[in-house]
């Protein structure tokens, strides 16, 4: 089976968060038997570990994704799971995110001739949806059983322009703002006797909006406070609002902490009556421009594709923040983004194939 038919059947699996529709069956039966696999399903998620120990060396490097796809979608010009080649191109949901890489790692640790110490494969059937049961069971079990693996590279699509021209390193955490200014409601035409909170948060506006609360680094662009949400009112002209509630997100770097969120929010705040919440769903993570794996992968890159890459931390969060979590050295190297979860998310043939190429150098020379 050549890399492009065993990607061809993965998307072929109708594996909608969190359901792999048995695409962990064949996984296990295409690896074989000298691979093991370790079952870590929790309720409603299932988790894969796949292991293959070459030799006594301590050396452990994990790839690592998810099986599972968003939704399709309609609109679609082709069967989103038929997976067909046209001119090159697969158009199906899943191909870049992230079912490229998975067959990527996939055939490159199956036909991996040695390895000095020992390949695992670590996968999840949740982590486009909530993710709660998912990668980061996986990881708290592997550490239950005095298996955490030193490196990691997650399949995730990471490249902008020309394939092989990023690779992530590092991941934003996130955190959410849910703020409420209390005033007092009244009449449009005595505004003296009300508490205008929109009145009140007018002048002050250009602090929040934007607002860089680091100045970034290296590795990260300073964090930002980006507003999403701004509700206040009644759908009247002539009642003045009792309440206003705003809604913002940080995508914060290793330099900003949610305690600096909330601590700037009270120097701008705090001569109003405001209550503040914040949550945090994802913490950063940087992985060292030193690390044997980030410089593994760059030179695989280059051997392979003949291509320097650059190193990233942009966009959203990816499971390979819960790598960093547990002290693993992780990065991210796939295919282009630029049509996941959209309607005719495609990859090409030449992708798949380069790729698989980079890992499998990267696994020889490791």
């Amino acid at each position: 089976m050549t890399v492009i038919e065993l990607f061809q059947k993965l998307l072929r699996f109708k594996s909608v968060t969190p359901d792999d529709d048995g695409g962990f069956d064949f996984i296990e039966e295409y690896l074989g038997e000298e691979w093991t696999c370790i079952n870590v399903d929790r309720e409603d998620t299932k988790n894969r570990v796949y292991y293959k120990k070459f030799n006594d060396n301590p050396q452990h490097l994990c790839f690592a994704g998810h099986i599972d796809v968003v939704p399709p979608g309609e609109g679609w010009d082709v069967d989103p799971f038929a997976a067909d080649i046209i001119d090159g191109v697969i158009t199906a949901r899943g191909t870049q995110d992230m079912k490229s890489g998975v067959a990527a790692y996939l055939y490159a640790c199956k036909h991996a001739k040695n390895f000095d110490g020992t390949l695992s494969i670590l996968m999840t059937s949740d982590e486009e949806g909530e993710g709660t049961y998912g990668t980061i069971k996986a990881l708290e079990h592997l550490k239950e059983i005095d298996f955490i693996p030193q490196y990691a590279v997650v399949a995730e699509p990471t490249c902008e322009q020309v394939f092989g021209d990023a690779i992530k390193v590092g991941r934003r955490g996130s955190i959410n703002g849910y703020l409420k200014i209390q005033g007092r409601q009244g009449h449009a035409a005595y505004p003296e006797k009300g508490i205008n909170p929109i009145h009140q948060i007018a002048p002050i506006l250009n602090d929040i909006a934007a607002h860089d609360l680091d100045n970034g680094d290296e590795y990260f662009a300073p964090s930002k406070m980006v507003l999403t949400d701004l509700r206040s009112g009644m759908q009247v002209t002539n009642v003045t609002p009792n309440t206003l509630d705003l809604m913002f997100n940080v995508r914060n770097s290793t330099n900003t902490k949610r305690e600096d969120v909330e601590a700037y929010v009270e120097k701008i705040f705090g001569h109003l009556d405001y209550s503040l919440r914040t949550t945090q769903g994802s913490f950063p993570f940087v992985t060292n421009k030193e690390s044997k794996v980030v410089l593994a992968m760059e030179n695989s890159i280059k051997d392979v594709l003949g291509v320097t890459t650059k190193h990233s931390t942009a966009g959203g969060t990816s499971d390979a923040r819960y790598f960093g979590a547990f002290g693993i050295e992780a990065i991210e190297f796939g295919v282009i983004n630029d049509t996941i979860h959209s309607i005719g998310e495609r990859t090409t043939v030449k992708e798949v194939e380069g790729l698989t190429e980079v890992y499998v150098d990267l696994i020889e020379k490791f």
